[in-house]
């Protein structure tokens, strides 16, 4: 499994963790992982794992870069998109441009178009941002 087709797993794995957050389901994030995923279990575990434990904190960043939006006016796969995409450019080893352009393609193949445009301009601004206080 490639870490693009990963991604996939991911968003699906937190997509189903926001349903049932949403619906009070119970559930373990461990099961819902092994029941989405048999290969790419580090990267899988660390991506679904650092979102839900930065959840508050990637959110705040995409509140504070979306021109004109917040984070709960997104469509729960876009919202799920762009904290992957925060989370890896922040705490993954991930090539920022990867992050950046996986992050497009999710979104572009689930989502649409708009909103790949407005999560690569948000993403684009943060990094420009961080550029200048390096």
């Amino acid at each position: 499994m490639t870490r693009s087709e990963a991604r996939v797993k991911v968003m699906t794995i937190l997509y189903q963790i926001n349903i049932n957050n949403d619906n009070h389901i119970p559930y373990k994030i461990d099961e819902i992982i092994n029941e989405n995923n048999k290969e790419n279990k580090n990267f899988i575990n660390d991506l679904v794992n650092g979102v839900l434990n930065k959840n508050e904190e990637l959110e705040e960043l995409a509140n504070t870069y979306l021109k004109d939006w917040k984070i709960n006016r997104l469509d729960k796969l876009g919202a799920i998109i762009l904290k992957m995409a925060f989370y890896e450019i922040k705490y993954s080893d991930t090539p920022n441009v990867v992050a950046i352009d996986e992050a497009i393609n999710l979104t572009k193949k689930y989502c649409d178009e708009e909103l790949a445009k407005m999560i690569n301009a948000t993403l684009d601004k943060y990094l420009k941002k961080e550029e200048k206080r390096s």
